[in-house]
């Protein structure tokens, strides 16, 4: 990469590791997300006991983090580097992340046609991660890279209030460049992955003793990334598509009925934005980035089935880097959640170290 009248190497450095968050994997990233049952119990089962369970059930998405993972992981899923790093190299990767989500929630019951009960319930997470992220090259235009999240999750609402400590879920990835990158030409690079479901699955903790740190199922992804110098400015976009796996074998205790399994929705997201260098040693960077999720089925015991709304978030990011050594430059990106399935607010420090 080159800027008219600035070294190359200045330049690569400060676009190369142009860090664009989330919401985050899960996450992942990489949020509490508002889904609401639009499934029906099958004629014949109890109504108060299966809708009260479809109610908790997916109300409990506005205390975990099974689907906010999902949609981090889609957010971010813009590639930080416009060039893959060199067959037998090793690239470390350290990332600080702030997310907050602030909610307040309705509670009441008119099945006796007047309201019997009403309640304004406050729901806030404060969610700090560190991750470790390493890339290694196989080949000078194939990288595979490891993920580790470790998440510390603040959640102040009806069921529990407290501080969780856990591994968030596990990524495995490969990122491919079919082609060299070159002047003038738009470069783009081929992204899988798999999120292994390592975290607190929000199907299995206990609501009123912890809060969930993880999706609760195995996801895979798939996108491209994109990207053209335009002196001095960087365009980037990207596109993905997301897939989990059920979550079977459940046993969670609903109000008189027993969740089963859970079917998350695919996904699909998309992002774009550009990067520019101030000087020698800044950048900044404006992103915009999309998710969107189908709807997830949940299965209980007695056959019941509800189904969550598709869902939505949008985020706009600020960053700027500052390159610290040819090496080492520091991120800091702030995002703001256009959505209501969205983080109200994200704040992320990456620190990539070339070894």
């Amino acid at each position: 990469m080159k800027i008219s009248m600035m070294p190359a190497p200045a330049l690569a450095a400060a676009i190369l590791f142009v860090q664009l968050p989330a919401l985050a994997q899960d996450t992942a990233s990489p949020a509490e997300l508002n889904a609401t049952s639009s499934g029906t119990p099958p004629a014949g089962a109890p109504a108060a006991a299966s809708s009260d369970a479809v109610r908790e059930a997916l109300a409990k998405k506005e205390s975990d983090t099974d689907n906010t993972t999902l949609l981090k992981e889609t957010l971010t899923a813009v590639d930080k580097q416009y060039s893959l790093i060199r067959k037998g190299k090793v690239q470390l990767n350290y990332e600080l992340g702030y997310t907050y989500i602030g909610q307040e929630k309705i509670n009441t019951d008119l099945s006796s046609g007047t309201a019997t009960l009403f309640s304004i319930e406050n729901t806030n997470s404060h969610t700090i991660t560190n991750t470790i992220m390493a890339d290694y090259g196989v080949l000078n235009n194939l990288t595979a890279n490891v993920t580790m999240p470790f998440i510390s999750r603040y959640s102040d609402n009806g069921g529990f209030s407290g501080v969780s400590h856990t591994l968030g879920d596990v990524g495995l990835g490969v990122r491919w460049q079919p082609q060299e990158v070159r002047r003038d030409e738009v470069a783009y690079t081929i992204t899988g992955g798999l999120r292994v479901a390592t975290g607190t699955s929000p199907y299995k903790v206990d609501v009123n003793k912890g809060v969930a740190t993880g999706s609760g199922a195995n996801s895979f992804n798939l996108g491209a990334n994109l990207t053209r110098i335009v002196d001095p400015v960087a365009l980037f976009g990207s596109v993905n598509l997301g897939y989990s796996l059920t979550a079977r074998h459940l046993n969670q205790q609903l109000y008189g009925t027993v969740l089963r399994e859970v079917k998350p929705g695919a996904s699909f997201g998309f992002g774009l934005g550009f990067a520019y260098a101030l000087s020698y040693k800044i950048t900044t960077s404006f992103s915009f980035q999309e998710s969107i999720q189908a709807r997830s089925t949940l299965t209980f015991d007695n056959g019941n089935k509800a189904q969550t709304q598709t869902q939505s978030a949008g985020i706009l990011s600020i960053g700027a880097g500052y390159r610290i050594s040819p090496k080492t430059t520091v991120n800091v990106t702030v995002g703001a959640g256009l959505t209501a399935a969205a983080p109200n607010l994200s704040l992320t420090m990456s620190l990539p170290l070339s070894l």
